[in-house]
């Protein structure tokens, strides 16, 4: 229960910080003293939590529990006040203010002292503690200076000749399609063996068409299709399965393909899947991964498959040295004999050979932490070889720093086989809370080193995607099995505080906490008051998966929030909500008059699909950190001396006709991500004071969609990192103005974004870009050469049908590492394929040229 009080304190403490802030301070009735002192009450115990983490007793797990549930009632209490305080309160003329503060203040007293008997119970134990600490030592848990990092690649020690054995059986002169599984318990690298396989060079030049797909104990057949084709779930336009199978089989039909099926439980996977994939009499190929001989050897091509076998002694060495140290042997000679025996002890099982290195990589290099480590390991030697990983597992999830155990927890409320992106993820864990500020950084700096270090650990696996695809996040099937055990075991998060709800045909269908899987057909939402409880919402509206992750469900307290279109439909939000995703499957459109958003009064990310006008609210909002919207018109803030200042915020996006004002600057000074657009103008340019986006300074990233732009009314800030610009049609001379911004990496340049017949580059601009896209241009003589962009990677040009040529000097570029031409007349082509013929001649091996859909190759 360690964990769960310590996440529970985290969160109270980040909910004590709001509830302070200026912004609320002048709208609330509270004692600031009274919360300061509580505030300080809530760092001692999450101190001495962090001190004593690794100890372990009954009365430790007791006093645990506790934490956990005083902790989570404070954060009622104030939940309570602030949203009467804020809502029916302010409204009703007959409350009385001090009737109010005086009810907060008796709730807070009454938390305060159930805070003060629990740490006199801890500091009782800590004297008892110091007596048995004075006699054992304990081998210390922090790294140290010297400690390397760890290898972020996937590590293939042990597995070179399958990696050769499997390259040649998918590349073997036979035109038959061939179906080859991988066989092997969890954890022994059936996984890595396939996705390094996918990605080698020479299988991604050997096929047209590569594809892969997690399929899992539990899979639908849709989203096996929709995975296979590249669509997000949140894209699908509502076909069917049968529709999607035959996207699936055109896009197959005539071209040599690599599908790979990820840890498949069941021959009726493919019985469901095999008439999707024609039999070209190419070469084509499926590779599959299981756990289950019987599938091998039923869906293997004549009885064919690859067993993978546990790593033996040597080997097993190998890889534990590649993962604590980065390198081959151990630079520590009086730590390689017990590095041997912990190697031995790990049963020549990948995963656990490289979850023990992670935990190893990040602990103090002394003999004492490594027997303690061998002496464990050794304890498990006459388990069974899946109670022997698990307990391997449990080893390294136990010496975990507390500050880690919660984002590590946190993967329980993933799907199977779930796949995430790192802003994403880090998102979450602000909203739970989870994150402690770390003096002279932010949380999403923090949340990014315990991310690293998680990774760093071999617990949290990085995909990568491809160039120009952000990677993505997975984790083990039995490092998540891990987590389900430990999440029930801590009883962790009581409520949630992320919401995702999916609107479809003006009703709400799914479960209002995660929208996964439950129907509510034409069932009426119950009546709920915003600050009251209700015992039957749990019951009616969430689904089990939800019921049994939060234990505190019964004591929700929402707001009814009602949308108005063609019919009504009414959503209910958790006051305690931090993060609100909000699809509407069919984009209709709708508006709301509603201002309750600043009765959730804690959010941080709003991301919604049906709100086109936000209320005046969100500038009084000073936890909100991203607004993700589509289509979205925003009010301006109302110049004011004492005027909130957002300076959490972020991201916004898809913002219509956004104005740049000098009050707008004011209130939003840390913006890092900004997309705004601009449709039909009939007002000067200068309304939109453009001008001003150079005054955000901390500004990354800008998408801009404006037509017919005049350039005079825009700057852009020094600090871009990334500009998108669409139909803006500025003349290609005034590319300077960008080509200036001196830490430009990424530029995309689509539909006439820049128009003109001609562009010459200038020597010293672009120093830094390293990506560059340019779609739908009337170009047709570009000046450009090696110098002109010294730092370039990938080069896209799409329907450039004017375009004469791409310069043959692009190719001299010493960084350039991809060229695709999609589109486009033949003189362009051909000179697309004259840089990959030069380049080669040249001795170039690394550049990749794509003309249309087809890599050059040279003979």
């Amino acid at each position: 229960m360690a964990v769960s009080a310590y996440a529970a304190l985290l969160s109270l403490s980040h909910v004590l910080e709001n509830v302070q802030l200026p912004a609320r301070r002048s709208r609330l009735h509270l004692d600031t003293q009274q919360l300061q002192s509580l505030q300080e009450k809530v760092e001692f115990l999450w101190d001495f939590l962090e001190l004593h983490s690794q100890k372990r007793s009954q009365e430790m797990e007791d006093l645990g529990r506790q934490i956990s549930i005083v902790a989570d009632e404070a954060e009622d209490v104030i939940d309570l006040h602030v949203v009467y305080q804020l809502g029916e309160g302010s409204r009703d003329h007959k409350s009385d203010p001090m009737a109010a503060l005086s009810s907060f203040c008796q709730d807070i007293d009454r938390v305060v002292e159930k805070i003060d008997s629990i740490t006199e119970g801890l500091m009782k134990m800590e004297e008892e503690w110091g007596n048995v600490l004075e006699q054992k030592p304990v081998p210390s848990l922090l790294p140290s200076s010297s400690t390397p990092l760890v290898s972020g690649k996937n590590t293939m020690v042990g597995f070179d000749e399958y990696l050769v054995q499997i390259m040649d059986e998918l590349t073997r002169d036979d035109s038959d399609l061939l179906i080859l599984p991988i066989v092997g318990m969890g954890g022994i690298g059936k996984t890595t063996l396939a996705r390094n396989v996918f990605g080698h060079l020479s299988i991604a030049e050997y096929f047209d068409i590569r594809n892969w797909f997690t399929a899992s104990q539990e899979y639908s057949v849709k989203e096996i299709l929709l995975g296979l084709l590249n669509i997000k779930i949140d894209h699908e336009r509502g076909e069917t399965v049968g529709e999607l199978g035959q996207r699936l089989y055109q896009n197959l039909f005539g071209r040599r393909y690599l599908i790979v099926l990820d840890d498949v439980w069941s021959t009726k996977v493919w019985d469901d899947l095999k008439a999707l994939f024609p039999n070209n009499r190419n070469g084509s190929r499926v590779l599959l991964t299981t756990r289950l001989f019987d599938v091998a050897r039923s869906l293997g091509s004549h009885d064919h498959y690859l067993k993978i076998n546990f790593l033996d002694e040597d080997k097993s060495w190998n890889l534990l040295c590649e993962k604590v140290f980065a390198q081959e042997g151990c630079p520590y000679p009086e730590l390689e004999e017990i590095g041997k025996s912990i190697a031995k002890g790990c049963n020549g099982l990948p995963l656990a050979i490289v979850v023990i290195g992670g935990l190893l990589a990040k602990s103090n290099m002394t003999q004492e932490y490594w027997e303690f480590v061998v002496k464990n390991l050794t304890s498990f030697s006459n388990s069974e070889d899946d109670e022997h990983c698990s307990r391997v597992l449990s080893l390294s999830y136990n010496h975990l720093p507390i500050h880690l155990k919660p984002c590590f927890l946190y993967w329980r409320v993933f799907p199977e086989d779930h796949q995430t992106i790192s802003s994403d993820l880090i998102k979450s864990w602000l909203a739970e809370g989870f994150l402690k500020p770390i003096k002279g950084k932010t949380l999403e700096e923090a949340a990014e080193e315990y991310l690293k270090e998680l990774i760093d650990r071999n617990l949290i696996i990085v995909i990568d995607q491809g160039l120009g695809i952000r990677p993505g996040l997975a984790m083990h099937d039995l490092l998540r099995d891990l987590c389900l055990r430990e999440y029930q075991k801590e009883h962790f998060i009581l409520i949630p505080r992320v919401q995702h709800v999916t609107v479809i045909d003006n009703r709400i269908e799914e479960c209002f906490i995660c929208c996964n899987g439950f129907t509510l057909g034409s069932i009426d939402l119950p009546e709920v008051n915003v600050a009251s409880q209700s015992t039957s919402l749990a019951s009616l509206l969430v689904c089990e998966t939800c019921k049994n992750m939060y234990s505190g469900l019964t004591r929700l307290r929402v707001v009814r929030v009602k949308y108005c279109h063609s019919t009504n439909f009414e959503i209910l939000h958790p006051t305690r909500l931090r993060w609100l995703k909000i699809s509407n499957v069919f984009e209709m459109e709708f508006t709301t008059s509603s201002t309750v958003l600043s009765l959730l009064w804690n959010l941080q990310c709003l991301k919604t699909e049906i709100l086109k006008v936000l209320p005046y609210e969100i500038w009084d909002m000073p936890q909100l950190k991203h607004i993700t919207c589509l289509r979205l018109t925003l009010p301006d803030p109302v110049a004011a001396q004492d005027c909130t200042i957002l300076e959490n915020f972020q991201t916004l996006t898809n913002v219509r006709g956004f104005r740049c004002t000098d009050e707008v600057i004011k209130k939003i000074p840390n913006i890092k991500k900004l997309n705004i657009s601009y449709y039909k103008v009939d007002v000067e340019w200068s309304y939109y004071c453009l001008y001003n986006l150079a005054r955000l300074r901390k500004l990354e990233w800008l998408e801009l969609i404006a037509q017919d732009l005049l350039v005079d009314h825009i700057a852009f800030p020094s600090s871009l990192r990334q500009l998108i610009l669409s139909n803006c049609r500025i003349p290609w001379e005034h590319m300077t103005i960008i080509g200036s911004l001196p830490n430009l990496k990424e530029l995309y340049v689509f539909q006439y974004a820049f128009e003109g017949p001609e562009w010459n580059p200038v020597e010293g601009e672009f120093p830094r870009l390293e990506e560059l896209m340019i779609v739908n241009s009337n170009l047709v003589w570009w000046r450009a050469e090696n110098i002109h962009f010294p730092n370039l990677k990938l080069l896209q040009l799409y329907s450039m049908h004017n375009l004469q040529e791409i310069p043959l000097s692009i190719g001299d570029i010493d960084t350039l590492e991809k060229i695709v031409l999609r589109g486009g007349n033949k003189s362009a082509k051909d000179s697309a394929k004259q840089i990959a013929e030069e380049q080669h001649n040249n001795g170039n091996e690394s550049l990749q040229v794509y003309v249309d859909w087809d890599k050059v190759i040279v003979s």
